[in-house]
């Protein structure tokens, strides 16, 4: 641990020295300099127009702060109102994920729990007041997204096939999963479901999008190599595209991954420590992911369970 911490810090170190360096300055950037007059003339072209009026009216940090505070509100008002779903503990266990799969997950977590808090303060800087706090936030938002990147090839390899859409999809998104019910009755639902096959696809290749215009954001305004030629539009261009990209993406994922989160730890109760040991509970499996308990069966994977006794079997 004391290795991966110290590895950790000279990252960052890293990361400061890029922004830091005593030969990089604003003069040498192609947004500054000579070309910050040539980056006037867009303003009343393409991007320029639209990315003021949203950006200029601080329209990203009002909606994710409103997005954020409604589904805290929907939580809250679930929580209350329905509570959370209990499985037994003492049956018998299914391993569902393995060591690799947890590792991914877990640097994947971790990055989240940093880049979601640090980009809405970001969104809010001039609220927080600038200055080295607000800079602060912005360099571990960088490490942090170098921590997700680690973990995004393992879990795109794992899971994409299992997370495509299947018909019975639509079955579990026309009753919410169960989730609006108190009664436990078995659901349409693969190893994963369709609230979980939504997360990922806006996690993963959604979080690619976002590690490739942060990048933009991060490291355009120096110099890099030319991006901006290569794809035929001014550089600034990019950057606003970049920026627009990346706050509307990063609101979805910011709810998405409070969403993820609640059902995780909070709506079904103990369902987080499958992240943690690699198993499910029997009665989990059978009850929330019924057509994964009929696959395991079929293949002879795990042993026909009590609770077919307790509970109908989905066709």
């Amino acid at each position: 641990m004391t290795r991966i911490l110290s590895l950790l810090s000279v990252v960052a170190c890293w990361v400061f020295a890029i922004e830091a360096s005593p030969s990089t300055n604003q003069y040498q950037s192609n947004i500054w300099a000579a070309g910050r007059i040539e980056n006037i003339k867009p303003y009343e072209d393409g991007l320029g127009p639209i990315f003021t009026f949203i950006q200029g009216n601080d329209y990203f940090a009002i909606a994710v702060l409103s997005l954020i505070l409604a589904v805290i509100g929907a939580f809250a008002l679930h929580f209350l109102i329905i509570g959370p779903k209990h499985f037994s503990h003492d049956g018998n266990k299914v391993y569902a994920f393995s060591l690799i799969e947890r590792v991914a997950h877990g640097l994947a977590a971790i990055s989240w729990i940093v880049l979601v808090p640090t980009g809405i303060i970001m969104m809010w800087g001039a609220e927080f007041g600038g200055g080295t706090f607000v800079r602060f936030c912005k360099n571990i938002h960088g490490l942090a997204t170098i921590i997700f990147a680690v973990s995004v090839l393992p879990m795109l390899i794992a899971w994409t096939k299992r997370m495509l859409p299947t018909i019975y999809d639509i079955r579990w998104m026309l009753i919410v999963g169960g989730y609006l019910s108190k009664v436990k009755r078995p659901v349409p639902a693969g190893k994963f479901n369709a609230g979980q096959k939504a997360w990922y696809w806006v996690a993963i290749p959604g979080g690619i999008v976002m590690i490739l215009t942060g990048a933009a954001m991060f490291f355009l305004d120096f110099k890099t190599p030319d991006v901006a030629t290569w794809l035929g539009v001014p550089q600034i261009e990019v950057l606003r595209a970049s920026a627009l990209i990346h706050n509307v993406l990063g609101i979805v994922c910011a709810v998405f991954f409070l969403v993820h989160i609640y059902m995780a730890a909070i709506a079904i109760h103990g369902a987080i420590w499958s992240m943690v040991t690699g198993y499910k509970e029997e009665e989990e499996v059978y009850v929330l992911h019924h057509y994964w308990y009929q696959e395991l069966i079929s293949k002879n994977k795990i042993p026909v369970s009590e609770y077919e006794k307790t509970y109908t079997k989905l066709k």
